[in-house]
């Protein structure tokens, strides 16, 4: 056993680091430009979380790259985990070109379908189109990140992840405040910021795929770009289930943000104040979650899927013990935490109120993502589209309606439908894990029918 988590730490433990970067990253970012006022903290969160929405439309394809990959890479057959990577950038490309559009042409609309106030739409709507461009290259980023989780490179993923969130916090502080001589753009250089990080990280895969991996994988292999269209239906349909299922859950978290910001601007900027330190649990979640599709994709690859039960439950038990010590530690200084974003009393202090509650309910978003990492290496996406779309507009959405404009419990009745929805999600998910005959889980093939 010792060695088994020795393993799954040496995968899971890069892939924290990278979350945990990323997490950083937008933190520290949210403190700084936290010093601009409580109105722009609400826009920088509403806007995380429209960008949530847009990314979760096409995260499916870097999640279906990550356990295809991971599943040829046990099997030995990378040529076709290759050709596979190609038809998903060629996806990816596609669709960049669409989220670019969208951004040009809606972004106030967006911000005011959300229901943020005038003011709120008024200084926003720029920095949320920019926030559209940089997702143009994070969707194809997030796809190469997902080869090479699949082919168990976390060390590498982590150090393109370190290299361009190093280079975001730089210039969210230079371009926001003029700093070092760099002109002063306020909130529009925020987003700036998270664009050229974005820009520069694709320039950094591309290299990394095309000339780092290509002496072992032949990344550049011609007949590896060839199209062909049963191969893309298999990466399409994963992909469109695997999406649906990310934008069920984003989607329902935009109507959550819309019900918060009919609350006020305070209880928005305390909601997105207490997500952003929450997103600290994420961090472990998805790492976790991760590492289960590596280690359960490459043994149904290789032929041991009872083997990659084993690592998944392995995976599970590790990750729910670095949530239960993160937990802890927001327990105790949840105050102290909250008072790093802002000043404003009513907005701290709610916010830690928030922190305090949900510190170890986060456990059931653990259980949520490991799981579902698990299933999603080995193949068993139908499900968990199904459930998503189930515990989303069944339990999550009713609750918060009922919850805050019903019962009037306020922000504690919105996160009270949240940790609900979430226990929902995870204890259901998990179930599906044990409850699955792992002595008939095959290979990921396309139809040529």
């Amino acid at each position: 056993m010792l060695r088994n988590w020795i393993n799954i730490l040496l995968l899971a433990i890069p892939s924290l680091i990278s979350f945990a970067t990323q997490t950083m990253t937008g933190t520290v970012s949210l403190i700084m430009v936290g010093q601009l006022g409580f109105l722009i903290i609400a826009i920088v969160g509403v806007s995380n979380i429209i960008m949530y929405n847009a990314f979760a439309i096409f995260s499916g394809i870097g999640h279906t790259l990550n356990y295809l990959v991971a599943q040829n890479f046990g099997a030995g057959d990378m040529r076709k985990g290759i050709q596979r990577t190609y038809l998903a950038m060629y996806m990816c490309i596609v669709f960049a070109v669409l989220i670019a559009i969208v951004g040009f042409v809606g972004a106030d609309d967006i911000l005011r379908w959300t229901g943020g106030s005038d003011e709120l739409v008024h200084q926003g709507s720029l920095y949320l189109e920019i926030r559209f461009y940089a997702m143009s290259f994070g969707i194809l980023n997030f796809a190469f990140h997902g080869f090479l989780r699949g082919i168990g490179a976390t060390r590498m993923s982590m150090v393109l992840s370190i290299m361009t969130n190093v280079i975001m916090i730089y210039l969210t502080y230079t371009l926001t405040f003029g700093e070092w001589g760099m002109p002063h753009l306020g909130l529009a250089g925020t987003g700036l910021a998270v664009f050229i990080g974005e820009a520069f990280q694709l320039l950094i895969c591309a290299y990394t795929f095309f000339f780092v991996l290509n002496k072992k994988f032949h990344t550049r292999d011609r007949a590896a770009m060839v199209f062909q269209w049963a191969e893309m239906k298999l990466v399409a349909l994963e992909s469109g289930k695997l999406g649906a299922q990310e934008f069920s859950l984003s989607l329902s978290m935009y109507i959550f943000t819309a019900f918060v910001a009919r609350l006020g601007d305070h209880a928005l900027a305390a909601n997105e104040v207490a997500l952003n330190v929450m997103s600290f649990g994420f961090m472990p979640a998805f790492a976790f979650g991760a590492t289960a599709t590596i280690l359960v994709g490459q043994n149904v690859g290789k032929g041991t899927p009872l083997i990659g039960r084993r690592a998944g439950t392995d995976t599970a038990i590790l990750g729910t013990i670095f949530l239960i010590i993160l937990g802890t530690v927001e327990l105790i200084f949840a105050e102290q935490i909250a008072h790093f974003y802002t000043s404003d009393p009513e907005v701290y202090k709610l916010a830690a109120y928030l922190i305090t509650v949900s510190a170890y309910l986060q456990i059931f978003d653990g259980l949520l993502n490991f799981f579902a990492g698990g299933l999603r290496g080995l193949g068993d996406t139908t499900f968990l589209l199904r459930i998503s779309f189930i515990a989303s507009w069944f339990v999550f959405v009713p609750l918060a309606y009922v919850f805050i404009f019903v019962f009037h419990w306020g922000s504690m009745g919105a996160w009270i439908s949240l940790y609900s929805f979430l226990m929902v999600m995870g204890i259901s998910i998990m179930v599906r894990f044990y409850r699955t005959d792992w002595t008939a889980v095959r290979l990921k093939e396309a139809s040529h029918s």
